[in-house]
């Protein structure tokens, strides 16, 4: 059996790899728009196919208990191998209509990927949670910032070779899973539980756990989804610079890989609790005073972007940590992808919501977004007085 430290590196990287499926339309938008003819709005179609597939799928996993009757590495790697399937009939498919219900088919397999990962930690570093999910959370960040960079170097393939280049990792991935295993520390309960997983609600740890964890989803998305617009709109003139663009928003949302390791390192001192209100209480503050910002030299604006780059997705693996704590034991991986179905739900009412006020409020939209950490602290004050 492979010690923590060994298994935890692969947790990661498999992490890394597998979730590279997510944003393959975003990193290949001009080849699309070329071949089938696809508009931003298309894209944004694309991306909600795999948002409304994950969903589903972690709500299907949650509610038939079917996270916690198979073992995990098991379902990470037929997850793993039919999500790189989807995405590689993706790159074949004639049509944006097939490419919706294939993106749709990914997000359900990643509901297999995401929070199994998470229970896999749990499994294999019971007493490390918040550091372990730190570097998981922080590898999921990094992929999601790489289609940026992608876009401004870009070394000309067409768009296939770099979808298929996502299924061959995820395939690996489901690999190098299968051969590590399942942990000691969570084995299969091996019965179904339909709607047991509502149960987890009842204990205040977790309600607590979940309800910070909506907070902070209301807002990363959504943050996520205006980066580019943020980044324009601080970069004064050098905002009509589609490459600057597009390096400042990677660096934007790759400073959160940063800010969940270092977040996972300090929860080992101070409790996932404490970090996690920290770093939702930081980006809270950064969505009210954004819009005042917009007078700031473009090096203080890019400074202050990077910390928000880094407060905005740091609290998200310690809120995993406090519910897979909390959570009851029989019911983990159940509990993990309940509380991700609804967190990830919210996201899509928070995007339309800000894309559809950009236009009329410009960066004012982010006040739009505050509600979400200010009801998540609220939510995690109990866990902060309790340790």
């Amino acid at each position: 059996m492979a010690n923590t430290r060994t298994a935890l590196w692969v947790i990661v990287v498999a992490q890394f790899f597998g979730t590279s499926l997510w944003f393959t339309p975003n990193a290949v938008m001009p080849g699309l728009a070329q071949s089938w003819g696809v508009t931003a709005e298309d894209l944004g179609r694309l991306t909600g196919s795999v948002q409304l597939g994950f969903i589903i799928g972690t709500l299907a996993f949650a509610l038939s208990g079917l996270a916690d009757r198979w073992r995990a590495s098991r379902i990470f790697l037929v997850s793993a191998v039919t999500g790189a399937v989807a995405n590689g009939l993706f790159a074949l498919s004639p049509s944006l209509e097939i490419g919706l219900a294939l993106r749709f088919a990914t997000g359900l397999c990643l509901a297999g990927i995401y929070p199994v990962g998470m229970k896999l930690v749990a499994g294999w570093a019971p007493e490390k949670k918040g550091l372990a999910l730190g570097w998981l959370v922080g590898m999921l960040t990094l992929g999601t910032a790489f289609p940026h960079l992608m876009r401004a170097i870009s070394p000309g393939w067409g768009w296939q070779p770099v979808v298929l280049a996502s299924s061959v990792l995820a395939i690996a991935a489901g690999l190098m899973i299968s051969r590590l295993g399942d942990g000691p520390g969570l084995p299969a309960t091996g019965r179904f539980d339909w709607g047991g997983v509502i149960r987890s609600f009842r204990e205040p740890g977790f309600r607590a756990a979940a309800l910070g964890y909506f907070g902070h989803m209301w807002e990363l998305y959504a943050v996520w989804a205006l980066a580019p617009l943020l980044v324009a709109a601080s970069l004064g003139p050098s905002g009509s610079d589609q490459t600057m663009v597009s390096i400042t928003a990677f660096a934007f949302i790759a400073a959160g890989t940063l800010g969940c390791v270092l977040g996972g390192m300090l929860s080992r001192r101070i409790g996932s609790a404490r970090v996690a209100f920290g770093a939702l209480w930081l980006s809270g503050l950064m969505c009210l005073l954004w819009p005042w910002f917009g007078a700031v030299p473009t090096w203080l604006a890019v400074i202050l972007l990077l910390v928000w780059g880094m407060a905005v997705i740091a609290d998200s693996p310690q809120f995993s940590a406090l519910a897979a704590e909390a959570a009851p034991g029989h019911a983990v991986g159940s509990s993990l992808a309940i509380m991700n179905s609804i967190g990830f739900l919210l996201t899509v009412f928070a995007i339309e919501l800000t894309a559809g006020f950009w236009q009329s409020l410009g960066t004012s939209v982010t006040w739009l977004l505050v509600i979400g950490p200010v009801l998540g602290l609220l939510a995690l004050l109990p866990l902060c007085r309790d340790r």
